[in-house]
């Protein structure tokens, strides 16, 4: 729609004014995609929290129970595995989605792109056509 309201204009003002809109359009399209990668940043450092006070807990209770009692030892060590496992769960699959997203909306920019300008191409060749007719 810009671009038609814009065919008056000087090609290069009417690239511009597409442009334009095609930036907006693709931020748009982004928007969601930031949420994704703060997950994925986020979801190992929350699980290397976890981590850490599995091992902190861990180390408290040897100090109390000391090193005969295994079972202590194994609750810690479970601690820790398990938030290390639930940040990766959760950032492996968003990592999988943001880049499967980004290359989408990366395909749909250049594709965007191809047909605005073959657009304006057509058209202004017929004005062309038109003022030689």
């Amino acid at each position: 729609m810009v671009a038609i309201e814009h065919l008056d204009w000087p090609r290069e003002e009417t690239m511009d004014a597409l442009q334009t809109r095609a930036r907006h359009e693709i931020v748009k399209l982004e928007r969601g995609l930031v949420v994704l990668e703060i997950i994925v940043g986020i979801g190992p450092l929350m699980g290397l929290v976890g981590t850490i006070i599995g091992m902190i807990t861990l180390f408290g209770s040897l100090s109390e129970a000391g090193l005969g009692d295994s079972s202590v030892f194994a609750k810690g060590i479970a601690l820790a595995l398990n938030a290390t496992l639930m940040g990766l769960l959760v950032s492996i699959p968003s990592l999988v989605a943001w880049s499967y997203y980004n290359r989408k909306v990366e395909r749909m920019a250049v594709e965007m792109a191809s047909l605005c300008d073959e657009f304006l191409r057509r058209q202004h060749r017929l004005r062309r056509e038109r003022k030689n007719a």
